[in-house]
């Protein structure tokens, strides 16, 4: 081995480190990032009177359990809870299912019109969300979901980015010739989706569910419209928290610290998978 081949390996090889501007810059970024989530936890512990003072508090107090249990008793943060893991987990789910397959049948598969119906399906991603409303909610009042879940689950099951996402992985992750193996082998379509396609597509199916459950779990805009108060989600039930001639402030912040634990639990557990999943899809050889 020449002494350029040797030099080139082990620069290949050696662990690169940040210099302190490097370290300066990542830790002025996570403390922002970490902020809204502190103060959020510093109001919830104090009481309306104290935050309505200037300056506002920097520091916890002693409110925090009573502001809590106020906020899940007054908001119904139990049956919100459950309802939004119920939603947000057959969104993700549904999300990640059906946005691999047909990402892979616009990736690999060859029929015809495939091109323009994926410009369709890529431009429906430029129409807002507000335009489509009045007609899902009437088509949900037909159907008799008004006020159930079904109305909340059922309309985001399937997303156009999930669609291009999955698409755009595949087109590089798979091989086209493992496919035609497969098919050698007498495979059906449906085998080379679950023994070929869900391996492949798995890092990017744990990117792409998390995302989805993220979002689904943060939705405000249809669930507030779709629901009511009886049966809510958790974005839909803190808005009652918020009512009144003088909103308590305290209690609202813990509400909605209530409704962000879970979020950082799932990213907490799941959190080195999704990364990890990113990492393998990005590099390639």
């Amino acid at each position: 081995m020449s002494p350029r081949t040797r030099t080139s390996g082990n620069r290949a090889g050696r662990q690169l480190h940040g210099g302190p501007f490097a370290y300066t810059v990542l830790a002025l970024c996570t403390a922002g990032s970490l902020f809204p989530l502190l103060w959020t936890a510093v109001a919830a512990s104090h009481d309306n009177t104290r935050l309505a003072r200037t300056p506002p508090p920097f520091w916890f107090g002693g409110n925090l359990g009573r502001n809590l249990r106020s906020a899940w008793t007054d908001a119904g943060l139990g049956l919100a809870l459950g309802n939004t893991l119920l939603v947000a987990g057959s969104i993700a789910l549904g999300t990640v299912l059906f946005c691999t397959v047909a990402g892979f049948a616009f990736a690999k598969l060859r029929f015809r019109f495939r091109g323009p119906l994926l410009a369709l399906v890529i431009g429906t991603m430029m129409v807002p969300p507000q335009l489509g409303v009045v007609p899902l909610f009437m088509i949900v009042a037909r159907l008799g979901w008004t006020d159930r879940l079904p109305a909340v689950a059922m309309p985001t099951l399937v997303s156009a980015f999930g669609v291009f996402f999955m698409r755009q992985y595949l087109v590089e992750a798979l091989p086209t010739e493992l496919i035609e193996a497969a098919r050698v082998d007498g495979a059906s379509s449906l085998r080379i989706v679950r023994h070929v396609v869900l391996p492949v597509a798995r890092p990017a199916m744990a990117v792409l569910g998390m995302l989805s459950f993220v979002q689904a779990w943060n939705d405000f805009f249809w669930p507030v419209i779709a629901l009511t108060q009886e049966n809510p989600t958790v974005q839909v039930a803190l808005t009652g928290l918020g009512r009144g001639y003088v909103p308590d402030q305290a209690v609202v912040m813990a509400g909605a610290l209530l409704g962000t634990l879970p979020l950082l639990l799932v990213f907490a557990v799941f959190g080195r998978q999704i990364v990890g999943g990113i990492m393998r899809g990005a590099v390639k050889g």
